[in-house]
């Protein structure tokens, strides 16, 4: 072999070789992108499209100084129950119906919804919408940061609102979701093997700080913690990191993908987060949400809690 057909083989290794290396990081990303995660230039986000409905799940003010085209504004407000002495807890199902219908969206419409805090705000929405078996809502990867700086264009007009009617399908629940009552059964219990996975900050999980709403500081006795801000390039792209990297985060809970995992934060929005980067992009199959989390479990004083320095048994 001659030395212009070695270098010939050698350019040819190098180039498999790249390849194969481009499709790995590819399939990675196309595992995380591959089910209700679409990038910023899918063809979701075609506002033309009146099949589709795009939602800025941001505050108003937010809302008004920019937007992706074509977008309808909702926010937590508009899906939280504003009966109770604490914030957060979601709207029913016939609420939830009205509310989307106020804003032109029924249920033949594809949703795709984003926000500008890491996908945290968009899940709540998307675990919403899923408890009540609608599956056909999509998050928008990184939010309109990520959309925007990557050459994405934001518009001020703001979208009338066109009423029209939603319908959930009548059936039960998904079970996706765990209430106050059935919690403190399972870490009553000695028989139970669930993982309750803590969300918040470590400062939040170890008692060290009270967050608006919640009438102590503490934790869920017996929880493991896990920041939900570690799933997403928090600070930079805010996108959800690749699933090799997810894999190695949650492999710290010990868990198979059959285990029953409870998540929780501070009012059922980070645990959203958590809920849809289990059950979404890593595959566990038993993930429920605790819609009440910290603050409904702190307003009760007869339930049991922890800091880094007590644990109070209640009777």
């Amino acid at each position: 072999m001659n030395l212009k057909s070695s270098l010939f083989l050698l350019v040819i290794g190098a180039s498999v070789l790249s390849c194969k290396e481009n499709a790995t990081k590819t399939t990675d990303r196309e595992v995380v992108l591959n089910k209700h995660l679409i990038p910023y230039n899918s063809p979701l986000l075609d506002y033309d499209d009146p099949s589709i409905a795009i939602i800025d799940f941001r505050k108003k003010d937010s809302y008004k100084a920019g937007h992706l085209p074509g977008a309808v504004n909702l926010y937590r407000d508009d899906i939280q129950d504003t009966t109770l002495p604490y914030k957060g807890i979601r709207i029913s199902k016939e609420k939830l119906a009205e509310r989307l219908g106020k804003s032109g969206i029924t249920e033949k419409h594809t949703l795709v919804v984003y926000d500008d805090k890491g996908s945290s705000d968009a899940s709540r929405l998307w675990w919403l919408l899923r408890l009540y078996n609608f599956d056909n809502v999509h998050i928008l990867d990184g939010g309109i940061g990520h959309w925007e700086r990557m050459g994405g264009k934001l518009s001020l007009e703001e979208n009338a609102e066109k009423h029209s009617t939603f319908h959930f399908i009548d059936k039960p629940d998904h079970l996706i979701l765990i209430e106050k009552d059935e919690l403190l059964k399972l870490i009553k219990s000695d028989a139970s093997n669930a993982i309750i996975l803590d969300t918040r900050s470590v400062d939040e999980y170890k008692g060290n700080q009270q967050k608006d709403g919640a009438k102590k500081a503490g934790r869920i006795p017996g929880s493991v913690n896990i920041d939900w801000a570690e799933a997403v390039d928090y600070g930079n792209t805010f996108t959800f990191k690749p699933v090799g990297e997810l894999e190695k985060i949650y492999s710290r809970l010990g868990a198979t993908k059959e285990d029953t995992i409870i998540v929780y934060c501070h009012s059922g929005v980070r645990s959203s987060h958590t809920t849809f980067v289990l059950t979404q992009l890593l595959n566990y199959k038993n993930v429920m949400n605790y819609d009440g989390s910290w603050v409904e479990w702190s307003y009760d004083d007869l339930l049991p809690y922890e800091t880094d320095s007590i644990y109070v048994e209640k009777n």
